[in-house]
């Protein structure tokens, strides 16, 4: 069954501004939540999600209270909650896959067993502007398609995206929202930016820019954070990347070279230099192959464990 909102199937394809036109519902919690001041989110208790990642929990998690990403400028951040069994995803998309992605969050939803209860899936897409390559307009397109293709009704109850989440100035485009926090607990979603993206920032990164597929990183089961083992192709032209200065790599290595928060060019500068030290990763960054296993402490900060004997 398809995308619903407020009971009633909306009618693709349309833009996310003629849709919330149709909707002022959903166009009052666009506004909302664009008028929200941003609250910085500390480490306690964060399951922070990178680009092409996805992570899935409930409010039975005894160690993750909050799902968060950032840094979105014409990707999307997409929450996918069950409102039964609270189970709720997080996932920051980017276009690369939404065919393949969309049936994994769906999936990602229903591993929690007692999703039969009653109860409904609702999704939130949040993230992108009014970029000069239309890349936040495909990907809303994209996004709002898939959910409409699922066999289950999904509820739309949030949509801030490309037009909806874009500001103006001096003639440039910029997202209003860069980031969203979702309280697991409360199921409070609201807008957020983190200091602390790890654990393994720049290995997760590395992973990403090296054009890795979407991937769930957490086991909501064992409430351990799962890295790897992954493997990629050395980065080609690496020397050359890091020698360009700040105006070439914004350039070149974004989507949206204007409206990139102000610590884009470092955060890219400290992922080539990950990828030149770690050409291929298997055995140097994964020992024995085997993924990097991280919990929370009593503090609620993660912690490496060691590897599981198999």
């Amino acid at each position: 069954m398809p995308l619903l909102v407020e009971g009633r199937r909306v009618r693709l394809p349309q833009s996310a501004g003629d849709l919330v036109r149709a909707h002022p519902l959903l166009e009052e919690r666009a506004r909302l939540l664009r008028g929200q001041s941003v609250q910085q989110v500390g480490p306690q208790g964060l399951l922070y999600v990178q680009q092409r990642e996805l992570a899935v929990t409930s409010p039975k998690d005894g160690s993750i209270s909050i799902l968060g990403s950032d840094d979105a400028t014409t990707c999307h951040i997409v929450v996918l909650r069950h409102t039964g069994n609270g189970a709720t995803c997080l996932t920051h998309c980017d276009g690369t896959d939404t065919k393949a992605e969309v049936p994994l969050i769906m999936n990602s939803i229903k591993s929690f067993s007692d999703h039969t209860q009653c109860g409904r899936l609702e999704v939130h897409l949040v993230g992108g502007f009014s970029d000069d390559r239309q890349l936040s307009q495909k990907l809303t397109h994209q996004l709002l398609s898939e959910f409409d293709r699922q066999e289950d009704d999904i509820h739309l109850v949030t949509l801030c995206v490309t037009e909806l989440n874009d500001r103006e100035e001096n003639e440039n485009h910029f997202p209003v929202i860069y980031g969203i926090a979702v309280n697991i607990k409360t199921s409070e979603i609201y807008r957020a930016s983190f200091q602390d993206r790890g654990p393994e920032e720049e290995l997760r990164a590395a992973r990403a820019l090296t054009g890795g597929p979407m991937i769930s990183i957490y086991d909501a089961e064992t409430e351990q954070l799962r890295i790897g083992p992954y493997s990629w192709m050395p980065f080609p032209h690496v020397d050359f990347w890091l020698q360009q200065d700040d105006k070439q790599i914004l350039e070149n290595l974004s989507t949206s070279p204007l409206a990139e928060p102000p610590h884009f060019v470092e955060h890219i500068r400290s992922t080539l230099m990950f990828l030149k030290k770690y050409p291929s990763p298997a055995n140097t960054l994964f020992p024995g192959n085997k993924a990097l296993l991280y919990k929370k402490n009593e503090d609620g900060l993660w912690e490496k464990i060691s590897s599981p004997r198999s």
